[in-house]
């Protein structure tokens, strides 16, 4: 999952960042409207964490851009008052949900989480594939009936290529969502997660590279 998070409290904005990275999300922060505006015009993301006092470009503005272009992004509506007035007035303007400061982080995940999905095609609950059971909801991943202990960047790659189907996913792809712009485009990351992912998923193997695209689960299902 691709979120941006905007806040222009620094100190809060890049723990936001750090946590979310924690859970295995591609984060991009920034600490005003305008630049939220300039990310957004180049990067699809699935969720943007937005708070509503920023200077500059205020986060009202961004949001009434965001729902204006029409973008398929879900927003997170941040902001320090908590009358019932100003969750309507935010919810107005296009917001798909509304948290006030102080929050709890963790329900701070969970509400992204809910909006991901939202933001992304249907996907079967339970993803599946040569032995291999896949549960995205609690970060799960099974091959054979033995839980495989993944790292969150390992489990992202891999719930993105089964997610994907017969396609074949390319570096650039995996880099953008399961990543941030903070990853080197010219970065091994890639190619070492995948193989470390393979050494964890055993016998018969079932990441296939295709040679200058990228990859796919290489087997039937």
């Amino acid at each position: 999952m691709r979120v941006l998070v905007v806040e222009d409290f620094e100190v809060l904005a890049r723990s936001i960042g750090t946590g979310l990275r924690r859970e295995g999300m591609a984060v991009d922060v920034v600490l005003n409207g305008n630049d939220a505006l300039g990310h957004l015009a180049i990067t699809r993301y699935d969720v943007v964490v937005l708070d509503r006092d920023l200077p500059g470009v205020p986060g009202d503005e961004v949001c009434r851009q965001i729902v204006a272009g029409g973008s398929e992004s879900r927003v997170l509506m941040l902001t320090a008052a908590t009358t019932v007035k100003d969750r309507v007035g935010g919810l107005g303007l296009g917001a798909d949900d509304y948290l006030s400061k102080p929050f709890d982080f963790a329900e701070l995940v969970a509400r992204i989480r809910a909006l991901g999905r939202r933001a992304t095609p249907a996907a079967p609950p339970m993803l599946e594939a040569g032995g291999l059971v896949l549960d995205p909801s609690r970060r799960v991943a099974l091959r054979g009936g033995r839980r495989l202990e993944l790292s969150p960047k390992e489990f992202s790659v891999l719930e993105c290529l089964l997610a994907s189907g017969d396609r074949v996913v390319s570096t650039e792809e995996l880099l953008e969502r399961v990543w941030d712009d903070a990853a080197d485009p010219f970065t091994t990351a890639v190619k070492t997660t995948i193989r470390r992912l393979r050494a964890k998923l055993g016998e018969p193997p079932l990441i296939e590279t295709v040679r200058e695209v990228g990859y796919r689960i290489g087997v039937s299902r």
